[in-house]
């Protein structure tokens, strides 16, 4: 049975593809009930032959996973609370664009564009949305406020999925453009995590007229040499600081011990039809992002909270299941396999950057200022991760205003 999509449009727009359609995502019941039965069904290996997460996502946490899934877990919930933001769809280059729009009730709202990353969604996003829309309400000041635009990747969630090649990371920073022009922004600003800190690089390198500046979690920092010595496996190259030393033996360790999924996507990203076909072989996959992140997720199938909640963790995952996404998101990798995520890039504008500890690596401020120029922010913050809006959206929140504050007019 295929996912139910609620585009609301008008005869007279259904024939202009610029038009801008409302959006509500109406998932069937019949869809859930045969999601529970897949879980249910789920064909268990046995467990790992050690005591930690060396092997991968210990038997122990799927499983818990999966009876909260197919047991307590309300879809309907999250569904509710996208339902109650605006939600549409237009068509860029051929493909449909999903996108949330909030506009601040404040007057003379930075618009900014925030982008997701993989393993994910817009569901990410959500919990930014009321404090950088409505500052006041969060301990911030009008002068704060944004008008949020917060789109699907192509491939993701409710955005259409490519059918051909070229919606790389250059494809979507520019799309990102057209959206905000097409909403009637002249001026803008853009934020990204994950492949959202590859899309706002990219902008940065683009350099569109209307963009003011980026805000990065992930900095593209690392200098090539750095970056492919860090990729070789090669000890530490003398001479570096304190915090350049730390940044490079995390990098090391991401490339040697957290990346699998990458170069599987970035080279056979159609093999991985058990991702498509097995919730809980998606979920899994999905948990599999990096170390602290999965030490973060499983300790919250544990029975501890730790800035995610489990029906955060599942209303990712679920996302991805019910719009049939797996691959389609991971064919991004593909699209951009040997480009780098990590190394500076040669971004021009003004950049903010925030640095969470538990990020792959915390940036050092000597590489971030030679990879951003025209730095006009750089702050570490006391607690956060990967998944910085998803985890700590107030801190996150905080740091967004501060960091493009600068920008505004």
């Amino acid at each position: 049975m295929t996912h139910a999509i609620a585009p609301q449009q008008g005869s007279e727009q259904a024939t202009d593809k610029t038009a801008i359609r409302p959006f509500r995502a109406n998932v069937p019941d019949a869809e859930l009930a045969e999601l529970r039965r897949r879980i249910n069904a789920t064909r268990w290996p046995e467990r790992e032959t050690v005591a930690d997460g060396s092997q991968g996502v210990q038997l122990a946490t799927m499983q818990a996973l999966a009876r909260y899934w197919a047991t307590d877990y309300d879809w309907r919930k999250i569904e509710a609370k996208l339902s109650a933001l605006p939600q549409f769809i237009t068509e860029i280059d051929g493909l449909d664009i999903h996108f949330i729009h909030v506009r601040s009730k404040h007057e003379n709202a930075l618009p900014l564009i925030v982008t997701h990353g993989w393993p994910g969604s817009i569901i990410e996003q959500m919990k930014i949305i009321d404090p950088l829309t409505n500052p006041t309400a969060h301990g911030g000041n009008a002068s704060d406020a944004f008008d949020l635009v917060i789109p699907s990747i192509p491939g993701y969630g409710y955005s259409g999925k490519p059918t051909t090649t070229g919606w790389d990371i250059p494809h979507i920073a520019r799309a990102w453009v057209v959206l905000m022009k097409r909403l009637g922004y002249t001026r803008f600003v853009a934020q990204g995590g994950d492949w959202g800190a590859v899309v706002v690089d990219q902008m940065g390198v683009q350099a569109p007229p209307e963009l003011l500046g980026i805000h990065t979690n992930m900095p593209g920092i690392f200098p090539a040499d750095i970056d492919g010595a860090a990729f070789s496996g090669a000890p530490a190259p003398s001479g570096l600081s304190a915090d350049e030393k730390v940044a490079y033996e995390r990098l090391q360790f991401v490339y040697q011990k957290g990346i699998g999924y990458g170069f599987q996507l970035g080279l056979h990203p159609q093999t991985m039809y058990g991702i498509a076909d097995s919730p809980v072989g998606l979920a899994a996959y999905f948990l599999d992002h990096d170390l602290r992140s999965y030490e973060l997720i499983s300790r919250v199938f544990q029975g501890q909270a730790e800035g995610l909640t489990r029906d955060d963790i599942l209303d990712n995952i679920t996302i991805t299941w019910l719009t049939n996404t797996a691959l389609s998101g991971a064919r991004l990798y593909w699209e951009y396999w040997g480009k780098g995520y990590f190394n500076a890039k040669g971004v021009s504008i003004p950049v903010a950057v925030s640095v969470f500890p538990d990020e792959l690596y915390p940036a050092p401020r000597s590489w971030t200022e030679l990879a951003y120029p025209r730095l006009i922010h750089y702050n570490k913050v006391e607690k956060g991760g990967h998944f910085a809006a998803w985890e700590q959206p107030q801190l996150f929140s905080q740091e967004v205003r501060a960091g493009l504050r600068s920008l505004r007019k």
